[in-house]
């Protein structure tokens, strides 16, 4: 199919999913465009293009080859994942021979330069290397984990922090990220949740595409400062069940074209050069051997031209997964289906020459993978300079300036959630207060940075207790107690904690997990603070003393007891390299709290998964008690103790006067809603006001509420603003019975409001 033909029926198939107008503003955007360049991966330069017709089968395979870098020189060391063997040298080797088409998690542009030069200089075609590497939440410069960053609802924050990254990464010799991590996760007890955006769709499509935007840069792959992103992982990988890491999947078409998908195709929308094939099963078929996911979805429907890579081991995983007998077959199968690049198992080299030779993998289907790799290669602009972005000296003035630095401040504060602020006891005053800082997360460098970061550290990092230090007028006034360990008590920890909060006008008390709790391999059975931290946070209440708590954690928890009863909850996430100073920001009101939950915080661990926009049973829960034979817990409602979208602001904000227009939407028309939303407090704030909906009868179910849209409202003391919302069809499509992109007339419910479970304001309009 010519990349013409390509591009046409993805329009085609737009028109079904966006509607008739979003389609002919999409047909002529930039999005479209570097669709259309990335379906003409075939179109390789005449010069590439002869390269590859002088490539042996085993340099094809080399091409398809990716491994973990073995780079140990001087001080650095490797840092990748367990599994890797080979050296230094031995990749080296390779590289000389042809056999290796780029490494990743590399240290620095001294080894690029060593690989590169290796490439370019020694091997028979000399064809460039790829560097590629998980820079999920920045380089050195680290910024808030990604499920933070969502709580910012701020998209372009996203974009602008992951541009910094982008720009970091490729000073350091790094051509390809593996990020950003789209997966809608809706069950808390899954680690890998803290890599994404959360449970929401629409939050998760826009978060997908502004990072994809900031990877990759606006003047294109070949500018030295951009990264190719790497959208992932197709498909489905947060719906594990039970959230546990790596698990079987088993969900409706339905539930992956309107959940699961979205974010993937708003990532390849923008942009996005890559995509990563999930480790999990879907229906029994796992997701790197799933042709119908890689070729019938991926390629056919969606016109997607890019390079397709497995996660680690993926292939390789086949044969635990029952899919596979062996390595041979593992790889016929994951080749087959679309996977055009293995990471790290070696196989495609070790078995694709065989392969095409018995005529079990056809040469045109090699051909296309090599295609693919050599195509991004191109649009890197590797074969003009294959060092254009290895360069020691650059790499040294380009890492951690005082720019990069500030953004990750900013970023740490618009992400940090206040979920209760009884009495208005934050902000705290800078002076006049004696603080008692309590807990394993007071101070030290650890548990900064959050999970998944290969590169920076918790030393570079700046801890809880200085930021709180250097935003006081008198440091002598703070006192730092750890007073538990994270999972075990410390010896007199808590006496000398009860002590300090004794003797302290506010206590803020630092709890909840460390980074190794979050993350890839990290589902917890139970997502509750360790038990020592719980007995230290009893015993620092008992003592009467206000509380703050400042909660650590890359997931939502179950929060009970004292720390629910506290005063006041910051949900402060890991942040990054400045994660003290943002806090602080927040605490002493240099910066007022806007970030709004991206997860729903359960009741109890039993509640999972819960995500906000599930249906109503045929037995739902009224507001009010809890009745018998409905649908509900023993012990609860069947809602979140703090739902998705809740924030609280500095302000005392007020929602009013809907204005609903004619109340009527026609199929090919535009219902304009609005607000007012008001600030009566004395202090500014700036409010995530956010629209919700609900299709009230459908040919099939809808959820309770769905999001639509939200702003960001910044409002003085005193001010009021109105707030308006245009609704379209688009807005309104759901996946019907028959699979195809629907919209029915009918009656909607409709809601501004600042959280998914609020009131607000609200009303009912009518689709004609």
């Amino acid at each position: 199919m010519t990349a013409a033909a390509m591009a046409q029926r993805t329009i085609s198939r737009r028109a079904m999913i966006m509607g008739a107008g979003a389609v002919t503003a999409w047909a002529a955007s930039p999005a479209r465009a570097l669709l259309q360049q990335t379906a003409q991966a075939n179109a390789l330069p005449a010069s590439v293009e002869a390269v590859l017709a002088r490539m042996t089968v085993v340099e094809k395979a080399g091409q398809l080859t990716l491994m973990a870098a073995a780079w140990a020189g001087g001080a650095a060391t490797a840092l990748n994942p367990a599994g890797g063997s080979s050296s230094f040298d031995e990749q080296l080797s390779a590289v000389r021979a042809g056999r290796l088409g780029g490494v990743f998690n590399g240290n620095g542009a001294v080894m690029a330069q060593r690989m590169q030069t290796a490439a370019m200089r020694q091997s028979r075609l000399k064809i460039p290397l790829l560097f590629a590497a998980d820079v999920i939440h920045g380089l050195r410069t680290v910024f808030p984990v990604p499920l933070a960053e969502a709580a910012s609802f701020d998209p372009d924050l996203a974009r602008r922090t992951a541009r910094a990254a982008g720009a970091e990464a490729a000073a350091s010799g790094i051509d390809w990220t593996f990020a950003p991590m789209v997966d809608v996760a809706r069950d808390a007890r899954w680690g890998r949740g803290v890599e994404g955006a959360g449970e929401d769709v629409l939050l998760g499509r826009m978060m997908a595409a502004a990072r994809v935007r900031g990877f990759q840069g606006e003047r294109g792959l070949a500018a030295s400062d951009a990264v190719a992103a790497c959208a992932k992982h197709f498909a489905a990988y947060g719906a594990g069940e039970a959230g546990l890491d790596y698990n079987t999947v088993d969900v409706s078409e339905r539930t992956l074209r309107e959940v699961y998908f979205p974010p993937f195709q708003s990532a390849f929308d923008a942009g996005a050069a890559t995509t990563m094939a999930a480790f999990n099963e879907i229906s029994g078929v796992p997701a790197t051997a799933n042709a119908w996911l890689l070729t019938q979805i991926l390629r056919r429907e969606w016109g997607f031209g890019g390079l397709v890579v497995s996660d680690y081991t993926g292939d390789e995983e086949l044969i635990a997964h029952g899919f596979a007998t062996d390595a041979r077959e593992a790889t016929k199968l994951a080749f087959m289906a679309g996977v055009d690049m293995s990471m790290q198992s070696g196989f495609y080299l070790a078995h694709l020459p065989a392969l095409v030779a018995a005529g079990e993998v056809p040469m045109a289907r090699l051909d296309q993978a090599v295609r693919r790799v050599l195509a991004l290669k191109v649009a890197l602009g590797l074969f003009d300079d294959p060092f254009r972005r290895i360069d020691p000296r650059r790499e040294k003035t380009r890492i951690r300036t005082r720019e990069t630095l500030a953004l990750a401040r900013d970023a740490g504060a618009r992400s940090i959630v206040l979920l209760k602020n009884v009495g208005a006891l934050l902000p705290l005053p800078r002076q006049g207060r004696r603080i008692a800082l309590i807990g394993p997360f007071a101070a030290g460098q650890h548990d900064l940075i959050g999970p998944w970061n290969v590169y920076g550290t918790d030393a570079e990092a700046v801890d809880l207790a200085t930021g709180i230090r250097a935003a006081v007028a008198d440091p002598a006034q703070v006192s730092v107690t750890p007073g538990s360990g994270i999972d075990d008590p410390l010896p007199g920890g808590i006496a000398a904690a009860v002590a300090a909060a004794r003797a302290a006008d506010v206590v803020l008390l630092a709890v909840g997990e460390s980074q190794r709790m979050s993350g890839e391999a990290q589902s917890r059975a139970s997502i509750v603070i360790p038990a020592a931290q719980m007995a230290l946070a009893e015993a620092v209440a008992a003592t009467g003393t206000p509380i703050v708590v400042l909660l650590r954690t890359g997931r939502a928890l179950v929060l009970s007891e004292a720390v629910l009863k506290a005063p006041a909850i910051l949900v402060t996430w890991f942040l990054g390299s400045q994660d003290g100073p943002a806090i602080a920001d927040i605490v002493f009101g240099k910066t007022g709290p806007s970030a709004r939950l991206p997860v729903s915080f359960p009741h109890a661990t039993g509640q999972e998964p819960y995500h906000y926009d599930h249906k109503n049973t045929g037995r739902p829960n009224p507001p009010g008690p809890l009745l018998e034979y409905k649908a509900r817990y023993r012990e609860f409602a069947n809602a979140a103790l703090f739902p998705f979208g809740h924030g609280l602001t500095y302000g005392a904000i007020e929602y009013e006067a809907l204005d609903l227009g004619a109340a009527q939407l026609s199929t090919d028309g535009a219902l304009t809603v609005r607000a007012t939303i008001g600030n009566s407090g004395t202090r500014a704030a700036e409010e995530v006001v956010q629209l919700y909906i609900r299709d009230l009868a459908a040919s099939v179910t809808r959820p309770v509420r769905e999001l639509k849209a939200f702003r960001r409202v910044a409002l003085k003391p005193g001010e009021r603003q109105v707030v308006s919302f245009t609704l379209r069809r688009d807005d309104l499509l759901f996946i019907g019975q028959d699979l195809v992109p629907t919209v029915e007339p009918g009656r909607f419910h409709l809601w501004i409001a600042p959280s998914a479970q609020a009131e607000g304001v609200s009303g009912e309009f009518q689709l004609v």
